[in-house]
């Protein structure tokens, strides 16, 4: 994951964005509601902006939405939950 795009996935979690960081077990399922409302609520804002594409953008690859790049994420928080354990990051 791109590192830019980790920490706005960590701030959309209620989290400051350090790194290294870690959010305790019990804190896990708070961050992993605020990170998919927040995806959800990005999704929507999304899908309401004009799409008008040019010839250029046509060609280029396809972009990766953010939904589907936290995906991995949600499924470590989720996994984090059923075990009770606690969710650690950093930067390597």
């Amino acid at each position: 994951m791109f590192g830019d795009i980790a920490l706005d996935m960590l701030k959309m979690m209620g989290h400051s964005g350090t790194v290294p960081g870690s959010i305790s077990a019990q804190d896990v399922p708070n961050a992993l509601s605020r990170l998919t409302s927040a995806l959800s609520a990005k999704n929507a804002a999304e899908e309401n902006l004009p799409t008008d594409v040019d010839e250029e953008e046509e060609q280029a690859e396809p972009a990766v939405s953010l939904g589907r790049r936290a995906f991995p994420l949600i499924e470590l928080l989720k996994s984090a939950i059923k075990e009770e354990c606690e969710v650690m990051w950093d930067n390597q």
